[in-house]
């Protein structure tokens, strides 16, 4: 999509008032000290919350200590320490599938190119992204479920398609405020543009927003 001079401008205004709102510290939702910690952490935050991942991982890392220790996890326990997460029978099938061929393809390195994470079990772009811009530092576009639906009522995307929408805002974002954009997004999704009420009263974008009220 062409960017005027005018949406430009409007863009430059909505990230001044994100930073001075949010800061730009770059942090992580997901708590996880080894990178392939993160990797599962994020294969289990498909259709569940972060604060739910972390209290299911503070005890699975304890009780899986390496990436070896996920490789050789028997599925069916693997299926009930990740239960509260959902839809764990897949979860459990693909940590335990991309932990072998991080073993087997990898020597046990987290890989940061996007087709090698793209090729293992459970990670899609979303998550590949989240690795390249968390561990590795390279600037990122996650599109998750805040992302996408407040980078469309914003007017930078028309699209539904996560991978269109990532083209998207690369094109219009400043490199340096790609994975801000995840942070900043996903903090306003959770206290004020909320999917089933958004409190556009109290938004400070609320005139930069087609979208509010």
């Amino acid at each position: 999509m062409a960017t005027s001079s005018k949406q430009k401008k409007r863009i430059s205004e909505i990230l001044e008032r994100l930073d001075a709102e949010y800061g730009t510290d770059l942090f992580c939702y997901l708590d996880y000290v080894e990178p392939y910690q993160l990797l599962i952490s994020t294969i289990l935050s498909a259709q569940c919350t972060d604060k739910r991942v972390n209290e299911v991982t503070r005890d699975l890392y304890v009780k899986y200590p390496t990436l070896q220790s996920f490789a050789d996890a028997d599925l069916s326990e693997l299926e009930q320490d990740i239960r509260s997460t959902g839809f764990y029978h897949n979860k459990a099938k693909n940590v335990i599938a991309c932990a072998q061929k991080l073993i087997s393809d990898f020597g046990g390195d987290v890989p940061s190119d996007i087709d090698e994470l793209t090729s293992l079990a459970g990670v899609g772009r979303k998550t590949a992204n989240v690795i390249r811009g968390n561990i590795y530092g390279i600037p990122s576009v996650v599109v998750d479920t805040h992302v996408k639906r407040i980078t469309r009522k914003l007017g930078l995307t028309v699209s539904e398609d996560p991978v269109v929408i990532e083209q998207d805002l690369m094109k219009v974002l400043p490199e340096d405020h790609w994975i801000l954009w995840n942070l900043d997004i996903i903090t306003l999704g959770r206290t004020i543009c909320k999917a089933q009420s958004p409190n556009c009263a109290e938004c400070f974008l609320r005139d930069l927003c087609p979208s509010a009220r």
